[in-house]
C-alpha cells in the first residue's frame, strides 16, 4: 500500500521555513522604530482591568507594530467605551446621548477636565464614521498622524481616569470610584508593558 501525501502538510512543511525567515528579517528591520513609537507614548502603565483593558492595551501594541488604520479603529472604541464607564460610575444616564452630548454633560459637570473633553472629543472627531465604515475619503486620511495623535489623546484620558501614586500603603488611586478595589486594599488590574 502507497503511502498517501497530504498537500496541504507538504506545502507547510515547504513554506513554514519561508514565512519564519521573512518574520524575523521584518522584525530586524523594524525593531527600533517599534520601539520608538512605543515610547514616545507616555501611557499609563496600568488600569483597572475592566471589560475594555485588553482593547486598550492592543491600540497600544497595534501603534507599536505600525498598524495605524487599526490603531485609529480601536482607539475611537477604546475611547467611547471609557466614557460611557465614566458616565455609567457617576450616575448619569446616557441612553439618549450621542458622544459628543455626553462628553459636554461630564465637562459640565466638573467630572472630567477641559484636557479630557477634548482629548476624547478629538479622537471622536478623528473620521470616526468613514473610518469605521470605510467610507471613501479614508484614501485620504493620514493615518500615520491620526494614529499618533489619537494614542496620545487616549493616553491623556487613561492618565485622568486612573491616575495612582505609590503610598505607604500600596497603590493609591486619585479618583478610586473608577477602580474596583477590593475589601482587602487590592484591585485587579491590567499592565501594559511590551
Amino acid at each position: 500500500m502507497k503511502d498517501t501525501i497530504n498537500p496541504e502538510e507538504t506545502i507547510r512543511a515547504l513554506t513554514l521555513p519561508l514565512v519564519i525567515k521573512a518574520l524575523r528579517e521584518s522584525d530586524e528591520q523594524t525593531r527600533e522604530d517599534r520601539a520608538d513609537r512605543y515610547l514616545e507614548v507616555n501611557q499609563q502603565g496600568f488600569i483597572p482591568n475592566y471589560y475594555f483593558a485588553d482593547a486598550s492595551a492592543e491600540c497600544l501594541f497595534l501603534y507599536r507594530d505600525g498598524h495605524f488604520i487599526a490603531t485609529v479603529m480601536t482607539t475611537q472604541a477604546v475611547n467611547e467605551g471609557i466614557i460611557k464607564f465614566v458616565a455609567e460610575r457617576n450616575n448619569i444616564k446616557h441612553d439618549n446621548m450621542n458622544h459628543s452630548e455626553l462628553l459636554k454633560t461630564l465637562k459640565d459637570k466638573s467630572i472630567i477636565s477641559q484636557d479630557c473633553f477634548e482629548a476624547s472629543d478629538q479622537i471622536r472627531g478623528s473620521f470616526r464614521n468613514d473610518v469605521h465604515h470605510m467610507n471613501a475619503p479614508v484614501a485620504k486620511i493620514n493615518f500615520p498622524e491620526l494614529a499618533k495623535k489619537n494614542i496620545h489623546n487616549l493616553a491623556v484620558i487613561e492618565r485622568e481616569i486612573w491616575a495612582a501614586y505609590h503610598g505607604d500603603e500600596g497603590l493609591v488611586p486619585l479618583q478610586p470610584k473608577y477602580w474596583d478595589i477590593k475589601p482587602d486594599g487590592t484591585a485587579t488590574i491590567s499592565l501594559r508593558w511590551s
